[in-house]
């Protein structure tokens, strides 16, 4: 047995089936004779993307992985792991390492350095003997408390050496810890009585598996809930309470309660400062906080209540704490009225964009015609940077767990199309679908061919505006005098030629129906692409915005 054999098995005894990488490393053969299947991307960020993806989508059960070359391979890498690490995805990375006799001579390009600001852990493995050690400690930091990037540089020579003795590994067990009960007496209490309490939900939820527990305790205390860009999916956005995601942007109901309440349960998020994927919490409030690593605590605000321990036990244990208090029963505030009144007069304010016919096409009208034809139970929806993030996260309804996959703290243009192709390798029963601006298409599409070429049928929508309107107010002067904004292409005819099924829709009245045509090609087992000519919108529902 070699070493790369070794990995192979214990990768195996993990639950992996599936490995995204990009040659050269033996570990792909290693892998695919083990019955491990490689699905090859195009560039190796991308690739990265997609383990992304696919370890969302099974909240880490069993992590994704991704593996390359040593050199290039490792540096083009460096962009998906930084996204995965800055928004706490499980993924492992293993790289193969330059030959040990080499490894520390400048200037190659030196993996364990440099990726060690951008992973949980990061080790290399020096000696054959040490594997095995080495995985189980890679699989408990992917496993237990916060999620996150881990990295495994394995140099070409121990690679391919032999592995003396049997695989002595069993998979390594997840382990979590539930809060303090006197900080969960005192949380109930302020909860209860506060004068207008909301819940911030982060990802912490979705990978604890706490939707359950968020809705019953939101009930409980009769209080509204909105979750941050990555955590997004974890509370139900047709349920009574629910505000939608806050970051970036908000819905008009969601910014109002944010402004007046005047205690938070801040749950399963870092609250990290960044204006894209976390709510920026006004001054004054009293924040309850809840996360799995103290590093969180008291770091982007002044908490009234700091509590570490998993979402799903401290939920549970909340919900456990109000009922003693209340004596079993919900309570009930006018949350439900006033929110739906709002709630009622925001989409009032955008109805005409949603249902606009227009043309060049609404991209408004695009994710509303999507909504109207796909039920979120069926599918799994992300979105790219820029433009169609800041579009689809306040309407589109998300109502199951991973329903939606939010990101963007490291927001590179052309994420979502790896996510998607990942989502869909995790979740093969959903129809996967990424939105994506050309821009965005311009970094990474060629990558639709790995899913064309992979049979992986998966949907990627493109809203084709030929500008980048987003960067409208950031780049007029030079757009006036260099035409900087402008881009162009005709992306069905790329998707096309590339071994996918595409359409190009230019008419409103034709965009349900591509949908559901795009829709039945994943289901024959075709990867498409639908590409919509849009118009250069530039109005969100920002929280700085009026509506």
């Amino acid at each position: 047995m070699k070493v790369m054999d070794a990995i192979t098995e214990i990768l195996k005894r993990e639950g992996i089936s599936t490995m995204f990488c990009f040659p050269t490393t033996p570990i792909i053969e290693s892998a695919a004779a083990a019955g491990i299947r490689p699905v090859i991307c195009r560039q190796e960020r991308v690739g990265v993307h997609m383990a992304d993806g696919c370890a969302r989508v099974t909240n880490g059960k069993p992590p994704g992985v991704f593996a390359m070359q040593y050199g290039p391979g490792a540096e083009n890498a460096f962009a998906g792991i930084a996204s995965a690490y800055s928004d706490s995805t499980p993924v492992l990375l293993l790289p193969l390492g330059h030959p040990r006799e080499t490894a520390q001579m400048w200037p190659l390009f030196n993996s364990t350095r440099t990726y060690a600001s951008v992973t949980k852990s990061v080790e290399p493995v020096m000696l054959p003997e040490h594997i095995v050690a080495a995985m189980r400690r890679a699989f408990n930091a992917l496993k237990n408390g916060r999620s996150g990037p881990v990295m495994l540089e394995v140099p070409a020579d121990v690679m391919t050496a032999d592995f003396a003795g049997q695989v002595d590994y069993t998979p390594v067990r997840r382990t979590r810890s539930a809060g303090d009960s006197r900080d969960i007496d005192d949380a109930a209490k302020l909860l209860i009585d506060a004068r207008g309490a909301m819940i911030i939900a982060g990802q912490g939820v979705l990978y604890a598996e706490a939707s359950d527990e968020l809705v019953t305790l939101a009930d409980l205390l009769d209080i509204p809930v909105m979750t941050t860009t990555d955590g997004k999916s974890g509370f139900p956005e047709d349920h009574a309470l629910a505000l939608g995601s806050g970051g970036i942007v908000y819905t008009g109901h969601g910014r109002h309660f944010l402004q007046e309440s005047d205690v938070i349960l801040a749950i399963g998020t870092s609250l990290t400062r960044h204006n894209i994927t976390t709510p920026v919490i006004p001054a004054g409030k009293r924040i309850i906080h809840v996360t799995n690593d103290a590093r969180d605590l008291y770091k982007a605000n002044d908490t009234a209540l700091p509590i570490l321990g998993d979402a799903k036990l401290v939920l549970a244990q909340l919900i456990d704490a109000v009922k003693d208090r209340v004596g079993g029963k919900s309570r009930r505030t006018d949350a439900r009225t006033t929110l739906s009144k709002l709630k009622n007069e925001w989409l009032g304010r955008w109805e005409a964009k949603l249902r606009s016919t227009e043309r060049p096409i609404s991209p408004y009208f695009v994710m509303s015609e999507f909504m109207r034809v796909i039920p979120s139970e069926d599918a799994i929806v992300t979105h790219d940077s820029g433009s169609p993030r800041d579009q689809l996260l306040p309407f589109y309804v998300a109502k199951k767990p991973r329903g939606y996959m939010g990101w963007g703290k490291s927001h590179q243009l052309g994420t979502g199309l790896g996510l998607a192709i990942g989502a869909k390798v995790g979740a093969p029963d959903k129809f996967c679908v990424n939105f994506m601006g050309d821009a965005a298409f311009g970094m990474t599409g060629l990558d639709f061919e790995t899913a064309a070429r992979s049979g992986i049928p998966m949907t990627t929508i493109v809203l084709n505006n030929s500008t980048m309107a987003i960067e409208t107010h950031a780049m007029a002067y030079s757009h006036e005098k260099y035409r900087t904004r402008d881009l162009g292409g005709s992306y069905a005819n790329i998707a096309k030629d590339l071994g996918g099924w595409s359409e190009r829709v230019d008419t409103p009245a034709q965009v349900g129906d591509a949908i559901l045509r795009a829709r039945r090609q994943n289901e024959d087992g075709r990867a498409a692409l639908l590409e919509f000519i849009t118009s250069a919108e530039t109005a969100f529902s920002h929280r700085r915005g009026a509506a």
